[in-house]
Order: structure tokens, then C-alpha cells, then sequence
């Protein structure tokens, strides 16, 4: 639209500038059509700013730049088993999503780290928290300790800082990053397609046994 606007501008300055050419005669009397003159192209011009404006202002977007906390609170959902608790869950999330610290806790013991990566989106931090637990997983550990949390995500995210892309990541741990994203989105189909099982295989209530009809009275003899 910018281009049409641009277009339609300079022919109105065209026809405006051509007009005022021809119009010109070489008498006296000249002097009065040549002020009519600069005033047509004056007034051609003022014409023009708005669509000159217009192609300018009507070209750009705004981007929304805030968060939103569904995506914020499905992650923290998503994760909670992961982090061993809502409250880790919550501490990773937003700390590597602010790029501030993380604080985790587990009984007596806990940690505290920062990202190196600095700020990082919804998509980035969840890649990350998937490799981390991808990787413990493939140990063996199932319900880390902070300090094993730690551990394993900050190793992560380093390589991160350092330039590389998520797929490098996961070819240096020994995993295929689209194999990872498929089998976790497997993995929450198959949670909910277990918790639908169960639904059904709940033995289903007995019926009320129907109430026994009542005898009819007999009829009243006949007087």
C-alpha cells in the first residue's frame, strides 16, 4: 500500500506542476495565473503529506512484548514432577525466563543458580528443562536432588551462552532434539490417554433395585 500511496502522490504533484506550466502566459496579466500557479502546487503538496504519512505509518506493526501467564503457568505445571516441587518448578520458570536467580529446595538441602544465557523465551526454556530431564533420565535418576538439577541444566544452558543451537545440544548429549520434543509431547498424550483408562475401568455403580409395584385394593362390592 505504501507503493500506491508513493504512486498517487506524485502524480497529483505532476498533474499540479504541468498544469501550472501550461499556464503560464508571457503578458502581465501572467502574474495572477502564476500566483494561482503556486498556490495549485501548494496546495497539491499538503495533498500529498497525508498519503506520504500514511504509506509510513500504516507499514509498521507494534509487537506485543507481554508475557503471558498461561504460557507461564503451563510450564510450572508441566515441570512440577521434574523439579520435585510447584514452588521449583515456579523458581526455574521464572528465573529462566527474567534471567534472574533460581532458588531449589529439597528438605535440608538446596541451591541457587543463574542462567548465563540471560533472558530466555517460553520456547528456549522449555527445550532446556526437556534436555535436562531427558539427560538425567538416561542416568537413571528419575527424582533429582537440586544440586543434580543444577548440575545438569547449567551444563545445558552453558552451551547455550556459548552459541550453539539447541540441535548441536542435543547431538553433544547424545540425542536428537526432535526425537526429545516428540517423545515429551508423547509422553503427556500417553498421561492423559492413562488417566482417561482409569476413568473407564471404573467398576460402574449397581443399579437401585426398582421399587416392588404396590397390590391393588380390591374393589368394594356392589351395593
Amino acid at each position: 500500500m505504501s507503493r500506491i500511496s508513493q504512486l498517487v502522490a506524485r502524480f497529483i504533484h505532476h498533474q499540479a506542476l504541468k498544469r501550472y506550466i501550461r499556464g503560464v502566459p508571457s503578458d502581465k496579466e501572467g502574474a495572477m495565473n502564476r500566483n494561482q500557479g503556486w498556490l495549485i502546487l501548494i496546495g497539491s503538496a499538503l495533498l500529498a503529506l497525508p498519503f506520504a504519512v500514511w504509506s509510513q505509518t500504516g507499514s509498521t506493526t507494534t509487537t506485543d512484548t507481554k508475557t503471558t501467564p498461561e504460557s507461564t503457568d503451563r510450564l510450572i505445571q508441566k515441570y512440577t514432577a521434574f523439579a520435585g516441587s510447584e514452588d521449583n518448578a515456579k523458581s526455574l520458570v521464572t528465573g529462566l525466563r527474567s534471567g534472574t536467580e533460581v532458588k531449589l529446595s529439597s528438605g535440608s538441602t538446596s541451591t541457587s543458580f543463574t542462567s548465563p544465557t540471560g533472558k530466555m523465551g517460553f520456547g528456549n526454556v522449555n527445550i532446556a528443562l526437556s534436555l535436562a530431564d531427558a539427560s538425567l533420565k538416561q542416568q537413571g535418576i528419575t527424582n533429582p536432588t537440586p544440586q543434580q538439577l543444577q548440575s545438569s541444566l547449567t551444563g545445558i544452558l552453558d552451551q547455550r551462552a556459548s552459541g550453539k543451537g539447541w540441535g548441536q545440544i542435543a547431538n553433544s548429549m547424545g540425542f536428537k532434539l526432535g526425537e526429545v520434543v516428540r517423545s515429551e509431547k508423547a509422553g503427556q498424550a500417553g498421561g492423559e490417554q492413562r488417566a482417561e483408562n482409569a476413568r473407564a475401568e471404573r467398576p460402574e455403580r449397581p443399579l437401585r433395585p426398582e421399587k416392588p409395584e404396590r397390590p391393588e385394593k380390591p374393589e368394594r362390592p356392589v351395593r
